[in-house]
């Protein structure tokens, strides 16, 4: 199907189309495409986070949950192990969204497909959570994420709360990894006190891990 746009406006109207033909292909599906039950969770376990106080910074350095490891360069390698035929290795970074941390990721993420031969992704979070979120946690378990949130540097108070944006970012990407863990999802979740020298070493460490792979 090509469908050839007169005016760069008529965009905004290619968005309503496809949304509709998404809620009636749903309707016949018998899927209520507006159901999002473990987008609703992470949001719960947010406000779980946030309600226990501001959730842990780096301070120094990195360190990482959620796979068996002294070192950074084990985590990882435990974590990539458990990739098989017919998964998807995700990327969840939770910093800033930049052209050098896209590029820094987009290495990554490419090194991880070309050695697995799988479907790879990588996403800025908090934002991906109305995307890919609900396919994450409530999908197939054929995902292994890799979840990278970076400590912000500067920081604004949000009007009428007691916590900051940085501070509600921070919970929501803790949220996110619970409710991965909750569902038995294959996660490592990596805290990068410096972004650009946290990428390089888990750049170091993956390229470290695939070079371990027999196949």
């Amino acid at each position: 199907m090509t469908l050839k746009l007169n005016d760069p406006l008529s965009l905004g109207a290619e968005f309503f189309r496809w949304e509709y033909a998404i809620a009636v292909a749903g309707a016949i599906l018998g899927i209520n495409v507006f159901d999002q039950p473990n987008v609703q969770e992470a949001k719960d376990l947010t406000r779980k986070v946030l309600s226990e106080g501001s959730p842990p910074t780096v301070g120094e350095g990195i360190r990482w949950a959620g796979q068996p490891g002294a070192t950074l360069d084990a985590a990882i390698q435990s974590l990539l192990a458990q990739v098989h035929p017919g998964d998807y290795v995700a990327l969840l970074a939770y910093i800033q969204p930049t052209a050098e941390n896209d590029r820094a990721l987009n290495a990554i993420r490419l090194a991880i497909r070309d050695k697995y031969r799988v479907a790879t992704t990588a996403g800025y979070g908090p934002r991906y959570l109305h995307s890919t979120g609900q396919l994450h946690k409530g999908g197939p378990n054929t995902g292994v994420f890799l979840q990278l949130v970076g400590d912000d540097a500067k920081d604004l108070e949000i009007p009428g709360e007691r916590f900051s944006f940085g501070v509600l970012k921070q919970a929501q990407a803790l949220g996110d990894f619970q409710a991965l863990r909750n569902h038995g999802r294959r996660v490592l979740r990596v805290q990068l006190r410096d972004v650009t020298q946290g990428l390089h070493k888990i750049g170091q460490a993956v390229d470290a891990a695939l070079a371990a792979v027999s196949r």
